[in-house]
């Protein structure tokens, strides 16, 4: 079977991103053909070569154009504009396929598969990563109400188009399943599937008692306690909150250290922090197979975002990795994260954008070592049993088949 996906942003594991494609890719080339349209922008930012930049068996197109974090809302949309034209360019030129798996965000990726579905008569798979147009609305993003309602327009099309849908999270199942219960754009509520983020553990197994040791020693941490942040530094993430709650902690935890790693919108000001308090530390970017002994590192990760609704389904990446190595979490989303963590005890909920709440109950944590080591194994367990992306790819192999299956 021939498999086209559609995605603008590739990245693998020697990147400072996460690889959850390169993980499904790999498993899916080891049956089937791919071919890959998406674009070079994370292939200059590699910081390792331990890996093959895509999987054995993927035939890969990819163009030309920037993307980064920090743009506006204008150079963002040429960025998606560009790719949605590329991508049709070339879905029309290879071989037809016996499906299209359209991967959003951003939305225009989702709609170059679907174009490239319809002129070649084939299925498509449709890949819900966050929430759009709800998302980038919420952040003020789309300030245009004709905008807003032809990208909400656009996205009820697009579902009701897709053979089947994937979400990231239940709570991204919901919403997906809400909308095609309306008038507008109806479909059957179980084309719609879950397919979690997930986390890899072949990776994870680097972080060795062993290499944790050495990692701690290398960074000057022996003796103190770690609170780790790790991902983007975006609008989206709240980085202010924690800057503040470290202020805070700092007040009654002389010996607590926060590493921030990752980049992005506020990464100037947690510089900037750091030059000011020896409690704050910027982490260098790391490669994704690396940033598994980081998480092992530290006592506690936390999970922040704004206190948005359309947040509440987000499936970060960090969550997953964290719970892989037997770190706790702390979420700041009320939806389904913080009923998961606090359904099997292996994480705890503080309330989005409030500082002292997030000090204080970093500092109950803090005084009690065995809860937060209790709490890590619990987390591990409920990783291995539901975040394996090996078993989330037999998933997502098998709903690829059946896609193509019923367009024949």
């Amino acid at each position: 079977m021939h498999i086209a996906v559609f995605s603008q942003y590739h990245t693998n594991p020697d990147c400072p991103a996460t690889s959850r494609h390169y993980s499904l890719l790999t498993q899916l080339a080891a049956v089937h053909r791919v071919t890959l349209i998406s674009t070079r922008t994370w292939e200059p930012q590699r910081l390792t070569r331990e890996f093959a930049w895509v999987p054995a068996g993927v035939d890969l197109r990819a163009a030309d154009i920037a993307y980064e974090n920090q743009m506006g809302v204008a150079r963002r949309a040429l960025s998606f504009g560009q790719y949605a034209a590329y991508a049709l360019r070339e879905g029309l030129r290879i071989d037809t396929p016996d499906v299209i798996w359209g991967i959003s965000t951003p939305l225009t990726a989702a709609w170059a598969a679907a174009q490239v579905a319809r002129w070649r008569r084939v299925p498509w798979v449709f890949e819900v990563q966050d929430l759009w147009p709800a998302f980038p609305v919420a952040m003020g993003a789309v300030p245009s109400r004709l905008a807003r309602q032809e990208l909400y327009r656009l996205e009820g099309r697009l579902y009701q188009q897709a053979r089947a849908i994937m979400t990231l999270s239940p709570d991204m199942t919901e919403h997906v399943r809400q909308i095609g219960q309306g008038r507008r754009w109806p479909f059957a509520p179980e084309k719609v599937h879950t397919t979690l983020n997930g986390t890899d553990f072949d990776l994870a197994a680097r972080a060795t008692a062993q290499t944790v040791t050495a990692l701690r020693r290398e960074q000057g941490l022996t003796g103190k306690r770690v609170v780790l942040y790790a991902g983007t530094f975006g609008r989206a993430n709240d980085i202010p909150l924690l800057l503040a709650a470290a202020d805070l902690l700092a007040a009654t935890h002389p010996e607590v250290v926060w590493l921030f790693m990752g980049h992005g919108f506020y990464a100037e000001q947690v510089a900037a922090a750091a030059r000011r308090h020896s409690y704050i530390r910027v982490v260098a970017a790391q490669p994704r197979h690396a940033v598994f002994t980081w998480f092992r590192l530290a006592d506690v990760a936390v999970v922040p975002f704004l206190g948005l609704p359309v947040l509440d389904a987000n499936s970060p990446a960090k969550f997953y990795d964290s719970l892989a190595v037997g770190t706790p979490v702390v979420v700041t989303n009320s939806g389904w994260t913080r009923e998961l963590v606090e359904r099997h005890g292996c994480g705890w909920y503080s309330p989005a954008g409030n500082a002292p709440a997030l000090a204080q109950r970093l500092s109950e944590l803090l005084a009690q070592p065995e809860q937060l080591h209790l709490a890590g194994q619990r987390g591990q367990q409920v990783a291995q049993a539901q975040f394996d992306r090996q078993r989330i790819g037999a998933t997502m192999q098998q709903i690829l088949e059946q896609a193509a299956q019923g367009g024949r």
